[in-house]
């Protein structure tokens, strides 16, 4: 007997519409590895559709007063609130995440992030004005920068958009978002809340591949591209957008180191750590994913890792003891047991190293020590629940280790040194550096990488401005 898929589609110009070639595409839930629904397959002309609604909508959202682009998100935000449990149903049909987990760990900070960006609507200023020749007064604007073209990931696909579209609405630029093709269903249900709130084709929403999202980086309309994916999309994003000069806002991937000093609270340490590699199924850019810990400690650590490792579980989203859920897709589950499968002869699994069960794309939380700094594991991202651990002699020797990937995006050190916790946190070349924590985030501070995690921040008031563009007025004193 065959259930009936649902049917999910665009949302452009203020309706909800199918792919314009009536193509589509079965969406996945990973925690059973049955279809659900069906997607819109864009094409390019539901791509220049849903630029030219943003495009119209742009000069009247732009001359909003900020207190009215204010008052709209604030409404976005209540809007979530009261529809929360349907969110969490749509993103946990999108990625099989733990449903309470959903609830506490998502929904209240993507509400307050569209809130800190409500505010953020009326900071949207220049520097004072000035005489800097004479007889001639300058001032600075801030102003939007235009259509925003918008792709999301799979891994947090309801609070990435949140970071994509609050950003780009509040300072007044209009939005074309493109969730994952293998996570629509919530990007949709936003699409339905915040088009009840906001004007026609100021926020749009494209269902589709990552040819619908070559199609909206490529389109002439866009003034900005922002993505949040693999250095791969990024390098490819930043290729099509450098023909026509748009701007470019990219966040790649990760490959955080976590420094552990011998002076550390092991016990503290290892469940911090072992939450913050393990929470998403390491399905995180700023996963604490490669530990290294001074040789001293090394073996005491890695057997308290293993351990929480073994008793860290992952299984159904209705199940209330599991901390993390499936791999998102059958493509992530194969890379995660190929890295396993590749290890070197030197690296032994501590923990794990296996798929769980046969429905789903489950994966055991596995633990993997005697590695080297060359080895593929250590300098690629698994995104998966995979922590590797090396041992290091100093803090020389921790820190090259810790910068010698070509990722960039976040960190920690673990040790009770002040002193040297200061020194690390100059030293590391990362985004972020977290001090005896991992993985903390909130709406006023930046998060965004270096080298190949690419460039722009997300959150604070530096997010905020990579979604405006400056003007320089001059004016005459004697006209």
């Amino acid at each position: 007997m065959s259930t009936e898929l649902r049917r999910l589609r665009n949302y452009i110009d203020g309706e909800f519409r199918d792919a314009a070639d009536g193509r589509t595409t079965e969406v996945v839930n990973p925690a059973t590895g049955e279809a659900y629904a069906t997607a819109p397959l864009s094409g390019a002309a539901d791509v220049d559709a849903a630029m030219t609604a943003a495009a119209a909508a742009f000069p009247a959202w732009r001359d909003e007063t900020p207190a009215k682009r204010q008052k709209y998100l604030l409404d976005i935000a209540a809007a979530f609130e009261e529809r929360a449990e349907e969110l969490i149903a749509a993103e946990v049909e999108n990625t099989g995440k733990p449903i309470g987990l959903t609830r506490s760990e998502e929904i209240p900070p993507m509400v307050d992030q569209i809130r800190f960006f409500a505010g953020a609507a009326r900071m949207l200023e220049g520097r004072s004005a000035g005489e800097y020749m004479e007889g001639l007064t300058s001032i600075v604007r801030r102003e939007p920068i235009g259509v925003c073209a918008q792709v999301a990931p799979w891994n947090y696909p309801m609070m990435m958009a949140v970071w994509k579209f609050a950003p780009a609405l509040a300072a007044g630029n209009t939005v074309v978002l493109k969730p994952s093709d293998t996570t629509p269903a919530s990007t949709v249900l936003i699409a339905e809340i915040i088009g009840s709130i906001v004007p026609k084709g100021v926020f749009n929403v494209v269902c589709g591949d990552r040819d619908t999202g070559r199609a909206m980086v490529e389109h002439h309309i866009p003034a900005m591209a922002s993505i949040t994916g693999s250095v791969r999309a990024g390098m490819s994003v930043a290729e099509s957008a450098s023909k026509d000069l748009k701007r470019v806002h990219l966040e790649l991937g990760g490959k955080a180191p976590v420094v552990v000093f011998e002076d550390t609270d092991i016990a503290k340490a290892v469940e911090d750590i072992s939450v913050a590699g393990f929470f998403n199924a390491g399905q995180d850019c700023t996963a604490a994913t490669r530990v290294l810990v001074q040789e001293s400690i090394h073996d005491e650590f890695v057997a308290a890792l293993a351990k929480a490792a073994a008793e860290t579980k992952t299984g159904q989203p209705d199940d209330e003891d599991v901390l993390y859920g499936p791999l998102n897709n059958p493509n992530q589950l194969k890379q995660v047991t190929g890295f396993i499968e590749r290890l070197p002869a030197h690296a032994k699994v501590e923990s794990g190293g296996h798929r769980v069960g046969e429905k789903g794309y489950f994966y055991a939380p596995t633990v993997v020590s005697g590695l080297k700094q060359d080895d593929e594991i250590i300098q690629n991202e698994v995104f998966g629940p995979v922590i590797t651990v090396q041992s290091f002699t100093d803090e020389t020797q921790a820190i090259e280790w810790a910068n010698g990937v070509d990722y960039a995006l976040a960190s920690s050190v673990w040790t009770k040194d002040h002193a040297r916790a200061m020194r690390l946190s100059k030293s590391l070349d990362f985004g972020c550096v977290w001090i005896n924590t991992h993985i903390p985030l909130v709406a006023e501070m930046p998060h965004g990488g270096f080298k190949k995690s690419g460039y722009g921040k997300d959150l604070s008031g530096y997010g905020f401005e990579d979604y405006t563009r400056i003007k320089h007025v001059m004016t005459s004193l004697d006209a």
